[in-house]
């Protein structure tokens, strides 16, 4: 089933709200900016692939049509943000909850609680707030490089039918995650260390 074919008319809306995020996303002022450093990495945007958002409504034994799925779940249009370090994610988020192009109305902080498969992220679900598009729910995921690069191949392997050996292969992966989380916590302090020295040096000169 194709785009069109699912979503219909809806789909000039998604396509507006994917482009009010990315737009959004892309003009970022907040702290670092000052340093010269631009904390975010990379953005990209999606609409949700018909077939992935009928699974979703048939898990939630949901009708799978698309008003319902418009109406039901906040994750048609998504955003993914990555970010160079663990504390960048926080302060995205902050920014990004002041912008005028939507309204954030919940929060998932999968990096202070992680999800039992180890996956770090922290998702905004925001309503949009242009009246052309009648509160659309929109899913902004905001992670470092490092854990995108963990949930990348996890997602391979997720949606892999047929999976031999699949809890060691599960363990294995939240093993991964964790040793993850622990080098972003360790780039982090590094990059602590050396913006604290060259303070030190900007005050000394």
């Amino acid at each position: 089933m194709t785009m069109e074919e699912y979503y219909g008319a809806s789909l000039v809306k998604l396509n507006y709200a994917e482009q009010i995020l990315k737009k959004t996303a892309s003009t970022y002022t907040g702290p670092r900016m000052l340093d010269g450093v631009q904390p975010i990495l990379y953005i990209t945007t999606r609409i949700k692939h018909p077939k992935s958002m009928v699974e979703k409504l048939e898990r939630y034994q949901l009708a799978t049509d698309c008003e319902t799925a418009l109406h039901t779940m906040h994750d048609a249009v998504g955003m993914r943000v990555i970010c160079s370090f663990a504390d960048d994610v926080y302060a995205v988020a902050e920014w990004l909850k002041k912008q005028e192009a939507f309204t954030v109305v919940q929060i998932k902080d999968y990096i202070a609680a992680p999800k039992p498969n180890g996956y770090r992220s922290l998702h905004l679900i925001v309503r949009m707030n242009d009246p052309a598009l009648d509160g659309l729910s929109a899913e902004i995921q905001i992670r470092t490089i490092a854990t995108d690069f963990w949930a990348a191949l996890e997602h391979q392997i997720k949606y892999k039918r047929q999976v031999m050996y699949e809890t060691v292969m599960r363990q294995e992966l939240k093993r991964c995650a964790d040793e993850i989380a622990s080098l972003d916590l360790s780039m982090q302090t590094l990059r602590d260390i050396l913006h604290g020295d060259s303070r030190e040096n900007d005050m000394s000169a």
